[in-house]
């Protein structure tokens, strides 16, 4: 009889294991992004916990190991630790943990962490990881480590191939949280997107603009995202305006200095298609579908307004295309 638990856990830390805590399958990563490739190993994780009959722990990083290791080199977030734990639940796993990286943590060396984490704490009866998991003091474990453990402490270990786009020509693109940033970096959502298994998304509360929108005659919603949010290059995007209520609404969204009016501060201002309402202080995501044109400076606000315009319907178009 399966022992899946009835809805997913969040943990912080393995300080707090429920009473009986039996075996599991545990699959480690950062997994910014849960991205296409991720989304395999996950799946086969939790695969491996229904046929053991065991819980599915995905276990994950904050802060990421990057910036513990190396300060100041702190990626760019493709997803917030909470919209982690949601795709991680629509995958289907029990746990979803998150290990505070420490200092003290990333000098662990390989085989402690297995012995401490994996096997005193988890009791994992299996491990699935990709094939270029690296782990440990100076990145010293690897699956092969993780093979030999395993052996000598009662766990299998799966090391998982790495997913590649193929009908991308040329041998595909491997799909990477490296990868999606890099094409969210140059505006390109549409093939972020399809890394990532759905549109790239920024998360967070609606702030007070300077309210040069409103005069225009098209009143924005100014985003206030988390320090390392990833956003898209500058430019005019069409995306989908996920409320917190679970509405979605077409939107026109901005991502840039607003160079027309000497602006400095780079911001992110969706124009909701069709709703005539303030979103102040509310919680809101944005989903990117597709890139309209890049930043430009206009000569005069009226200039400005005629360009918003065919902003606007061409997003219609291109939101209604799907």
């Amino acid at each position: 009889m399966s022992r899946r638990l009835p809805t997913v856990q969040r943990w912080r830390g393995l300080d707090h294991l429920p009473g009986g805590w039996g075996r599991c399958v545990v699959t480690i990563g950062v997994f910014d992004g849960v991205h296409n490739g991720h989304q395999t190993l996950i799946g086969r994780a939790v695969e491996l916990a229904r046929e053991k009959g065991v819980p599915c722990v995905v276990m994950t990083f904050d802060p990421h190991p990057s910036e513990v290791v190396r300060p100041g080199s702190h990626p760019a977030q493709l997803t917030t630790l909470r919209r982690r734990a949601e795709l991680v639940e629509q995958l289907g796993a029990d746990v979803f943990c998150v290990l505070p990286f420490t200092v003290e943590l990333s000098r662990m060396p390989a085989n402690e962490f297995v012995h401490e984490v994996l096997v005193e704490r988890l009791h994992a009866a299996a491990v699935v990881v990709g094939q270029n998991f690296t782990f440990g003091q100076k990145a010293a474990g690897n699956v092969e480590l993780l093979r030999r453990l395993g052996q000598r402490f009662g766990f299998v270990t799966e090391g998982a191939d790495l997913v590649t786009d193929t009908k991308g020509g040329d041998g595909g693109v491997t799909f990477s949280s490296t990868y999606i940033r890099a094409c969210i970096d140059a505006g390109d959502v549409a093939a972020a997107a399809v890394a990532l298994g759905r549109p790239h998304r920024l998360e967070g509360i609606v702030v007070r603009g300077d309210g040069r929108g409103k005069e225009l005659g098209f009143p924005t919603a100014n985003l206030s995202m988390t320090r390392f949010a990833a956003v898209p290059a500058d430019g005019v995007y069409a995306c989908w305006f996920i409320h917190s209520s679970g509405r979605r609404l077409g939107a026109a969204v901005s991502v840039g200095t607003n160079p027309t009016f000497s602006g400095r501060e780079r911001r992110v201002e969706a124009f909701v298609l069709d709703v005539d309402e303030d979103f102040y202080g509310q919680r809101v995501a944005l989903d990117f579908v597709t890139r309209v044109r890049g930043q430009l400076k206009f000569d005069s606000s009226d200039a400005l307004v005629v360009e918003m315009n065919k902003d606007v319907a061409k997003v219609r178009e291109l939101l209604e295309q799907g």
